[in-house]
């Protein structure tokens, strides 16, 4: 469902790259439009997933999940796929989180909450993207178990500040403007006041506020 709403955010015509985890799945939703997905391993025109025959695993996403081709598809190395990242090519860039901030600052890429005594974590290309890219949707899980990922400060290290433009969960859709964030839409039975509950940065309503259409 997240994945499906976020796809809904992608214009004709446009040149996007997919972070790993729930981000890839927006893949599935594409076909048939006039997008270009970037993988930063680099390809251009990156498909669906591949599923049974259809997979082959020269064909991979960042998530290293199969992948298919569309027509048109092209291979490049990876400093040139940097290089359309860092030169401001990509239009909007689909990242996961594991916090973002009032502000639209958001972490993504070390869980000190994790493994080894400093955490776990990886960078790939993430600092890149968010910075390079002229939007970024975050899509995630609203929360972690008991804890909302929707903070006033990010508590864990930063991917980048204030680049954040949408956020997509599975309770919501946020918008982050210069005066806070503003929740725009709601999960089928879900009130503001039960979203703004799972939230601890605070929520001001859209004034057309709605039921999520998927």
């Amino acid at each position: 469902m997240i994945a499906l709403r976020a796809s809904k955010e992608i214009r004709d015509g446009t040149y996007v790259n997919l972070g790993i985890g729930i981000p890839t799945l927006v893949s599935n939703w594409i076909e048939g439009r006039d997008v270009i997905l970037q993988a930063e391993i680099g390809m251009l025109k990156t498909g669906p997933l591949a599923t049974g025959n259809r997979i082959d695993q020269d064909l991979i996403n960042a998530s290293c999940e199969p992948v298919t081709e569309l027509p048109g598809a092209c291979y490049f190395d990876i400093v040139e796929s940097m290089a359309m990242i860092r030169g401001g090519h990509v239009d909007l860039a689909i990242l996961g989180a594991l916090q973002v901030s009032e502000r639209g600052d958001f972490a993504s890429w070390l869980n000190p909450t994790r493994g080894f005594p400093h955490g776990v974590g990886n960078i790939g290309g993430s600092m890149d993207l968010a910075v390079g890219a002229k939007r970024v949707i975050i899509t995630m899980e609203h929360t972690a178990g008991d804890r909302p990922k929707i903070v006033k400060e990010c508590t864990y290290p930063l991917t980048a500040r204030g680049v954040v433009n949408l956020i997509v969960t599975n309770l919501a859709v946020i918008e982050v403007t210069p005066d806070g964030l503003v929740l725009k839409e709601g999960y089928p039975g879900l009130t503001p006041d039960d979203i703004q509950s799972l939230t601890e940065a605070r929520l001001t309503v859209a004034p057309d506020f709605k039921e999520i259409e998927l």
